[in-house]
């Protein structure tokens, strides 16, 4: 496949980039540092966003054309040669809006992803689950191409980024030893992995600081027994700490990060429907679990569902499945 990937690179000349609804920092450093790496190619590329991404990720896109598919777009898509498909694994997970565009779009496309299953949606798939993000499979593909003197530090930056991100800061197990090789590369060049981290994780706002508290002390549940925890918010409740989209991120791995808890789920109202976070570690897997009862799926240490039930009914059927979310794999 990458042979195939790079014929495709060389026959092509204006390209479009896109990654999944809600983009996390995997998204984001992935079309990123893929945008600024066939720009050092000398193609023509443009970025879609299915919606618009937290305020801490924004600094990231800067030098970036890009565009925000719910908020309406002006282009000529029959006049590029290719759409990238990266960090997601299915046509579904660009959100009912975007996924005709995805589906129906006139040239070839091509999947880099690292989450399991992918589907046949694309002419080129460069799938690899055993990949801790899909940033560092970007890192993979450009040096297995023969083109790492194409990585500057505009690249290796959304590289970073997304490998940060889907690693709980190279915490979780999917990092490896090849991470550890490509962040070294990446610091070589001069990416400034300091200012990285002080772009995530030192842009508290008071009132995101509070809601935090608050789910922390107020809405934080544990079964007696069982290796489970878990927080909900309600809409209510996020208006009420004048939430805005990212607060919540990583909240869900402080439930993990309780000594004895090894499965964790976050339940979050909006307004079309409960979006639910599940992580966990050593013996337990949520990913099977999240895509039989939430419509959802991912890695088997982090998955991510839905509900169109409310609040209530989606925890009540969540608590009832608490023998099988546990059973050892």
């Amino acid at each position: 496949m990458i042979n195939a990937l790079r014929l495709q690179i060389e026959q092509s000349q204006k390209v479009l980039i896109t990654t999944h609804k809600s983009p996390d920092g995997d998204a984001i450093g992935s079309v990123v540092s893929w945008y600024f790496f066939l720009k050092n190619l000398g193609k023509e590329a443009h970025v879609i966003i299915p919606d618009r991404p937290a305020d801490f990720l924004k600094p990231f896109l800067k030098g970036v054309e890009y565009s925000i598919f719910d908020q309406g777009m002006d282009l000529d898509v029959s006049s590029f040669d290719v759409l990238y498909c990266l960090d997601y694994n299915g046509s579904n997970r660009v959100g009912k809006d975007m996924e005709s565009f995805v589906l129906d779009f006139p040239a070839s496309k091509v999947m880099i992803d690292h989450h399991p299953h992918p589907q046949d949606f694309c002419q080129i798939t460069v799938s690899r689950p055993e990949v801790c993000s899909t940033a560092q499979l970007i890192f993979e593909c450009i040096e297995e191409m023969g083109l790492l003197s194409m990585i500057d530090v505009s690249v290796g930056k959304g590289i970073y980024l997304g490998m940060l991100t889907d690693t709980g800061s190279f915490r979780f197990p999917s990092v490896q030893a090849k991470t550890h090789e490509v962040l070294a590369h990446l610091l070589k060049i001069g990416v400034n992995h300091v200012e990285i981290h002080e772009a995530i994780y030192d842009v508290n706002t008071v009132s995101r600081l509070q809601l935090r508290g608050y789910a922390i002390a107020e809405k934080l549940e544990l079964f007696p027994g069982l290796p489970i925890g878990m927080i909900s918010l309600t809409l209510e409740e996020l208006h009420r700490f004048h939430y805005q989209k990212g607060d919540t991120e990583g909240l869900v791995n402080v439930i993990l990060s309780i000594e004895g808890i090894s499965v964790a789920a976050f339940f979050v109202e909006h307004e079309d429907g409960i979006k639910i976070s599940f992580r966990s570690k050593g013996a337990y897997f949520v990913n099977e679990f999240s895509a039989k009862h939430f419509m959802g799926g991912g890695h088997q240490y982090a998955a991510g569902g839905f509900s169109n039930d409310s609040l209530n009914v989606t925890i009540d059927r969540f608590r009832s499945l608490l023998g099988e979310l546990t059973q050892v794999k």
